[in-house]
Order: structure tokens, then sequence, then C-alpha cells
């Protein structure tokens, strides 16, 4: 049975030509880069290299980047590197619609006495503006933003908020794990201060990351030991690993067209099929999304018996981030969204890379349908071909707040 992978914002297959980059220093090229002996030094050069063409997707100076074990260390990093630089400030701004390692970030923060505001979104998934204005103020050591939600693909407007936190003297860090090799950027003409990036999310292993730092910003390290990364990141580089996130760069720069219109191109046909189903719904605004990444909720059933049949025909999908996988609760994200009980528990997402097909895309809509169709007639809340008596669609679960909507 064939494999169809709709699943690229939870990870990514690593590319025939990232692997091959990283072989050889698996075998031959074993130095340690920071001897002084040719072995060490010919395995420098090669982490210049990929630091070099991480840079150079990112629109940065090669001195910005800092090689991490993934997204996560990165978000950590940049957080409390923020907090510790200006122990006087003890007020964090992020989102209701963050990341797990944000998220939990925040909780954390907040049993340590740290003040802490979510900013809120609208049913399109957008953040408030206003509000998110309102909540900086001089307390502020931090703003955290992600660039595109990992669930819904919403795009935030990440530079116009890093210019209202530069205009106010406060450190702005971006999450831009799903958004890098997606979409442009430019970082040197931002007034972004920190970004979070991670490997597997663009065809290189899971296992590497990296953190954009932005030269004269204040910096505390988050992993403290040797000299590595010019004292930022201690520990011995893990060359085959950043020489494969270095090409998956390259390749990602490269693809960055093919990105942004055959593969938008797939997702909005399969979208268009997926939504022919009665009671289906897209989650997330539209139109500022990545261009590879649909969410979509088939109300009156389950997410998570789609995608166990879907499995059945080889097709992978998610219902949600996959570092909150497990939970029988509705995604934080639909939750904050306002997205109603029926649809949210039903929620799928789809999310394409450049090597999904139009052949693909005709099979998983030749099977969602039948799979929906089978699902209902099993629902106690679906009843003669449509939705039952609205007295049933309640929930008993206390962390669920989308009943009253």
């Amino acid at each position: 049975m064939k494999t169809i992978y709709f699943d690229n914002n939870a990870t990514t297959e690593v590319d025939p030509e990232v692997f091959e980059a990283m072989e050889p220093f698996l075998k031959g090229l074993y130095g340690n880069p920071s001897s002084m002996h040719h072995k060490g030094g010919e395995v420098a050069a090669h982490i210049r290299l990929g630091r070099q063409r991480l840079a150079d997707l990112l629109g940065c100076s090669p001195e910005e980047v800092i090689y991490t074990s993934c997204g996560t260390e990165s978000d950590n990093t940049a957080l409390w590197s923020a907090l510790r630089t200006q122990p006087d400030r003890r007020h964090l701004v992020t989102s209701r619609v963050e990341h797990s390692a944000i998220v939990n970030n925040a909780s954390f923060l907040r049993r340590l006495g740290y003040s802490v505001t979510e900013i809120g979104v609208d049913r399109q998934g957008r953040l408030d503006m206003e509000e998110l204005a309102r909540a900086v103020t001089p307390e502020t050591a931090l703003v955290s933003i992600h660039w595109a939600n990992n669930e819904t693909g919403v795009v935030f407007p990440v530079l116009e908020i890093a210019e209202m936190c530069r205009e106010r003297g406060v450190v702005f860090h971006t999450d831009a794990v799903q958004a890098v090799g997606k979409i442009p950027m430019a970082l040197s003409d931002t007034k972004i201060d920190m970004l979070s990036l991670a490997g597997h999310k663009l065809h290189a292993p899971k296992g590497i990351g990296a953190l954009y730092v932005r030269r004269g910003l204040k910096f505390q390290p988050f992993m403290v030991g040797g000299h590595q990364e010019h004292g930022r990141r201690g520990g011995t580089e893990n060359v085959p690993y950043i020489v494969g996130l270095g090409k998956a760069a390259e390749l990602a720069a490269a693809r960055l067209p093919e990105e942004n219109s055959r593969v938008r191109a797939m997702r909005d046909r399969l979208e268009a099929g997926l939504l022919k189903v009665p009671y289906s719904m897209v989650n997330g605004d539209r139109e500022h999304r990545l261009p590879n990444t649909t969410n979509i909720s088939f109300e009156y059933i389950e997410g998570e018996s789609i995608l166990f049949h879907l499995s059945h025909f080889g097709i992978c999908a998610s219902s949600g981030s996959a570092c909150t996988s497990g939970s029988l609760e509705p995604s934080h994200v639909l939750r904050a969204m306002g997205v109603p009980f029926t649809a949210a528990h039903g929620s799928i997402r789809l999310s394409l890379c450049t090597y999904n097909t139009e052949e693909e895309v005709d099979f998983a809509l030749e099977k969602f349908p039948p799979i929906v169709d089978k699902l209902r007639a099993l629902s106690p809340f679906w009843k003669d071909g449509g939705p039952a008596d609205s007295t049933l669609l309640t929930c008993d679960s206390d962390a669920c707040n989308l009943c009253a909507s």
C-alpha cells in the first residue's frame, strides 16, 4: 500500500540530497570541528557552509545563526535569554494559539511569579492587534508571537508586530518553525530580534534546529558549556545534522516558488473537494495562511476516527499538533478561535509539500466522503441524513468551553 503523506506540518521526509550530504560525516569526516588538526578543520569548513546556506534562506548574516537541537530548544533559549538579560522586567506577552513550547513555558512562568498576557484571536484565527498594543508595557521583557500557526496555517503580521515592539523598546521573538521554507524571508530588513526554526519541518532530520539572534541584541545562553557557537550554545556540534540542515535550507530556497504555486494549487483543489462534503468548513483565515496547509472540520464526528479510517488507505493526516496528540480534548487553537464543539472535535489538518502529487489529491478526494458518511451513520449526533436533536450536542468536559457557542 502506497503512503500518501499529508502531515508535513508534523514532520517531513528527509530529502535524499540531504541524506547524501550528511552521510560522509557519519563515516570518514568524523573530526571534532573544535580540534586544531586537519580532521577538525575540514569539518569546521562544512559547518560554516551550512550556516551560510541557512542564513541565505533567512536573509540574515551567518553570525546571527545559532544551532540548537530543535524548535523547542530555540523557543526556550529566546524566552529565557530575554528574561535573564532584563531581570527588572517580569512580563511576557504571547498569544492563545502558540505552540506548546511557548504555551507551557508561559504556564511555568506564572508559577514562578511572572506576569503573562495571552492575546486572543477571532473566529478566523487572526490576532487582535489592538489588544496586543494595549498589553505591551514598560514591564514587558518579551513579546513572542509565532509567524504561522501550526494547526491552521494562519500567518500572523509579525513584521508589523516587530516594528511596534522596536518602537517601545521591547524584544520581539517569533516561532517560525512552520513558516521557514514556505514563505520568503529577509530578516535583515525587519525588526525581528529572535526567530526559531526546526530542521525536520523542511526535509532535514529531527534533532536539529536554529535560533536567529539579531546582531547587537543582549543574549544569555540557555545551554552553558564550551566555546561552541561563539559561546552562545555549549556542546559539541551535531555535525551531520548541521550539514543536513544547511543542504535542506539550500533546497528550500530553490523550491519557494513551487511551494507558493503548485503546492498551493494542490492544497486549494483538495480543500475545495472536501468542502463539498455537507457540514464541513475551513478553520482559519483562507487568505493569510501558509500555502501548504488546510484545517477542515467535519461536524458531528470525531477527527481521530477519520484519521483511523484514512490510515487504512495509506493516507496520513493529523487532527492538530503532533506535540499535543493523544489528548481527547479539542485543540486549544480551535477553542481560542471559538470553533463550535460539534466541529472542533471533527477537525482534520492536511499539510502538503513539494513531494505530493495531483494523483494523491485525487485518491484522497475519492476516499474521504465515504469515510465521513460511514462515521456519521454511527454518530449519535446524526440522524436521518442530518444533525440530530441539538440537545444532544453538549459536552461534559470541564476543560471544554465551546458548548455555549
